[in-house]
């Protein structure tokens, strides 16, 4: 009887009160946010059309990884200006809803579309020369070579999620605009980290591997949001009766959010790679009983 009161609230979650919130719905433009998103679209824009001109268009940049990379970066922006980012400094849900937009979706988009080169392009000859010639150095290539690792990624993504996660420092990053902006930044960047591990250098086996452990262990932090009987997280869900919620059940819908559709998204890679992987190998097979067969 109390499970089932507990949870009835949620048919009528509807949001109220707008005017004690209005500013939840003015868009974020934090200098220290939107000159990165522009510069890199700037830069991402130009380097494409450089090479395109200098090589023809859809090569060294096909057109698919610009849409993703159009797409991520949209997405990256949506999330960080968008009313939804005000929003999540007042309603954890929302919060959420920010992080694995982040994680789980933006960053496999922006791996997938390899910008780096894209980059490169948009500068003069002799600065890519030496950016270049920098890039081959052996301290910054060990360096990019540990980060992007199957394994440590893997490891330093979920190292990040649970440590942000810390009730103490949630609530101080969403109390400090500085340490907010580095918890996303660690964010985005592990979160970079593992997507190009898994697409660049891991084995489609090994991938699928390394996303039902990050899938089991980000499942555990959501269902623990969801079925721990108190408030862990005061600061961020303080504003929480304002939309018609207890700060418990702010709590859970994040924890949903955190267990379900990033769970989903986890499992949906996971299969991709799987399926992948039986591909090729059945194409490896294939290829080995022909070169038996003559």
């Amino acid at each position: 009887m109390k499970r089932a009161l507990r949870w009835s609230w949620l048919p009528s979650l509807v949001p109220s009160t707008a005017s004690a919130h209005a500013e939840d719905g003015i868009w974020t433009f934090d200098p220290w946010v939107v000159t990165p998103l522009l510069v890199t679209a700037g830069l991402y824009t130009y380097g494409v059309i450089a090479l395109w001109r200098r090589a023809g268009i859809g090569r060294g940049i096909r057109p698919w990884q610009a849409g993703c990379y159009i797409a991520g970066w949209l997405l990256l922006a949506v999330t960080l200006v968008s009313p939804l980012h005000r929003l999540g400094e007042h309603l954890f849900i929302a919060h959420m809803v920010e992080h694995e937009m982040i994680m789980a979706v933006a960053a496999p988009l922006l791996a997938l579309a390899r910008p780096i080169g894209a980059f490169l392009w948009a500068f003069p000859l002799s600065v890519r020369q030496r950016l270049g010639q920098l890039r081959q150095a052996p301290w910054l290539r060990n360096v990019w070579s540990m980060v992007t690792a199957p394994v440590p990624a893997t490891t330093w993504h979920g190292a990040v999620i649970w440590f942000w996660h810390a009730p103490v420092l949630f609530d101080d990053a969403v109390a400090q605009v500085s340490l907010h902006r580095l918890q996303h930044l660690s964010f985005l960047f592990s979160a970079l980290a593992f997507w190009w591990a898994l697409i660049r250098r891991a084995e489609r086996g090994a991938a699928v591997l390394h996303l039902f452990v990050t899938m089991v262990h980000t499942t555990i932090l959501g269902a623990l949001l969801v079925l721990v009987p108190r408030v862990l997280y005061p600061g961020q869900t303080a504003a929480a009766p304002y939309w018609h919620l207890t700060p418990l059940q702010d709590q859970q819908l994040a924890g949903l959010v955190m267990w379900v559709p990033a769970g989903t998204v986890y499992a949906g890679a996971a299969l991709a790679f799987a399926a992948l992987w039986v591909r090729r190998s059945g194409e490896f097979w294939t290829h080995k009983d022909a070169l038996r067969a003559r």
